[in-house]
Parts: structure tokens; sequence; C-alpha cells
């Protein structure tokens, strides 16, 4: 009799690994990019040159490190509004001038009044669910008398977040407008402790129910030690932990476009980092909505006045922010919305 009960749960147990199995790759192949033509053909707006424009204007040492509250700061976030007022791309309509103010009490250490940014592109189809891609615009200031550029932390991932706008801008001007609503936010305060991205959070334009993802960027302009010898990577962290399938987005994303190497060193659940912790996709993930960390990881500049923008590797810059973008994509104009399940 233990023997046939013994038997019965092997088969019961072996039934149920291939039905999990199935699901996987049903899931992995549902996942297909009908338009890869057209999506190559704005991913290639993505270039060199005006993410470098970008990144050296909000780098550069006119803006005294961008600390929260601060003059330099506040121009920053002057400079970003008028990208997107010259992209054409709409500002919320409860916060009319791209600025949601962050007050002085929301902030730690006596700082100023702050603002994030939000620009969005009202989808066609789903106008209610909405895609986030994020970048703090913030830095460190000035410190013993030496700016601290921050051009890597974060001129990287604000760069990058102006790139993919003005290509899904122009997508939407050749007819190729995205099914749901695609939000550029530019969280402040990220230094002291994510509160540009608590507060929004908190107090957000679009209700956090209807949103599908947030896919934040903090540094990927740099090659960290781990990655001297290759530098054709990216470290994904979030991914998988709050949605299997947008894990399965993000490697088909590479795998059609970008063929960088997904390091997830970073994150398994007991990295001493703790990185997953560190940067604002946080405040999203605790909200119930699935993230993914994009990172280069650490190197010698982090958090330093040498962090500058001539040791940017802007071609892989580039590279990054165009698999970002059509992670994007996907999420924005597949047919059905993201499933928030882990597999």
């Amino acid at each position: 009799m233990k023997v046939l009960v013994a038997s019965a749960l092997i088969l019961v147990g072996s039934c149920a690994q291939i039905r999990h199995s199935e699901k996987i790759n049903n899931l992995k192949n549902s996942i297909i990019y009908k338009d890869q033509t057209i999506v190559k053909k704005y991913l290639n707006t993505i270039n060199v040159q005006e993410l470098k424009q970008h990144l050296e204007e909000v780098s550069s040492d006119k803006y005294n490190g961008r600390m929260t509250g601060e003059e330099g700061h506040n121009q920053v976030c002057d400079y970003i509004r008028t990208q997107y007022k010259n992209l054409n791309i709409s500002a919320p309509e409860s916060t009319p001038n791209y600025y949601q103010k962050v007050p002085k009490d929301a902030l730690p250490n006596d700082l100023n009044d702050s603002q994030n940014i939000i620009a969005y592109i009202k989808g066609s189809e789903f106008p209610d669910e909405y895609v986030y891609i994020s970048a703090h615009s913030d830095h460190e200031g000035v410190i013993d008398g030496q700016i601290y550029n921050g051009a890597d932390d974060n001129g990287s991932g604000t760069s990058a977040v102006l790139e993919m706008a003005e290509a899904f801008s122009m997508a939407k001007k050749d007819g190729y407008h995205p099914k749901r609503s695609i939000v550029f936010l530019h969280v402040t305060a990220e230094e002291v402790g994510l509160y540009g991205s608590r507060y929004y959070t908190e107090n957000p334009v679009f209700p956090l129910e209807n949103a599908i993802a947030n896919l934040n960027i903090d540094m990927i302009g740099r090659v960290d030690n781990r990655h001297i010898d290759d530098e054709n990577y990216i470290y994904l962290i979030g991914s998988n932990k709050m949605s299997t399938e947008l894990d399965f987005i993000a490697k088909k994303a590479n795998e059609t476009y970008t063929h960088l190497n997904l390091d997830y060193k970073y994150n398994e659940d007991r990295d001493p980092n703790r990185y997953y912790y560190r940067s604002d996709h946080y405040n999203f993930a605790t909200k119930g909505v699935p993230v993914i960390f994009f990172f280069n990881g650490e190197h010698e500049d982090y958090t330093k006045p040498t962090d500058t923008a001539d040791k940017i590797n802007y071609p892989l810059l580039a590279k990054r922010t165009k698999l970002i973008f059509a992670t994007a994509w996907y999420l924005a104009n597949s047919e059905t919305p993201l499933k928030k399940e882990i597999i």
C-alpha cells in the first residue's frame, strides 16, 4: 500500500511539473514582436550624439551638482521640461507645467521645495493603463568645494529617458501611437533617500492600480570592474520578482534587438548590496507595480566628483537605452496587459 501511495505522489508531482513547464513555454512563446521593422526604425533614432548632448548638459559644472532643492537642480529641471515642450509631449492635466511640487516637509535635511517632472503620451486604445519610464534627476551638489557632476549617476538615466521620449514621439507622429499611455518621470531627491519617488507613489498623478510596470534607470553609462573585459552587459534587478512575464519580455527585447549579456547577480534576494531597495523603482514595487531596475554597477567614480561626462561609454549607453525602449514598446503595445504573477 505504501508503495502505491508513493508512486501516486510521484505521478502527481510529475504532472504538475509538466503543467508548469508548459505554462512557462506558452508564456515565452506568446511574447512576439510582430512589428520588428517598425520598432527597429524608432529604436535606431536613439543615437550617441543626442545622448551625449543631454548628458553633457545636465552634468555640467554650471548646475553645481544638481542638489535637491537648490538652484542648479531647478535649472536642470527646466532644461528637461523644455525638451518635452519641444517634442510636443504633453504634461498631465493636473500638473500642466510638467512639475509635481515636492514640498520641503516631504524632504529630509531642511532641503528646499523641489519637483518631479512628469510628461506623457496618452495611449490610443488603453489610455488608462500606464507604462512608467523613470530616472532621478538630482545628484549630490557641491561637497568641500568640489562639484559632484553625477554624469553616470544619473545623467545617463536622464538622457536615456529623454531619448526614448523623442523616439516614442516620432513614432506617434508617424501614426504608430502607443496603445497604452507612457509616462516619462524624472524624480527628485533620490540621492537623499528616494524621497521624490516616494512622494509620487503616495501622490500619484495617474492611478497606480492601473500601472503596468515601472522601468527605472539609474546609472547605465559606465562599466564596472566585474565586466572590465566584457562591457556588453547590463544588470537587471527586480524583473522577475513580481511578474514572470516582465522578465521574459525584457529577455525577448534583448534577444530580438540588442544582444547584451543580461546579468542577474544583483537580483538575488540575499544580495548584500541590496540594490533592489536602493533606487526609485522600489517605491513602485511597494505599491504592487512590477519593476525593472537597469543598472551598470558601481565603478571607481561612483559618488565621487570624478563622475564626469568624458568618462561615459556613449555607444554602450545607446545600446542599453535601446533595450529599455524595446521593452517599453512591447509593454505599451501588447494586445493584453502585463500579467502580474509569478509562474
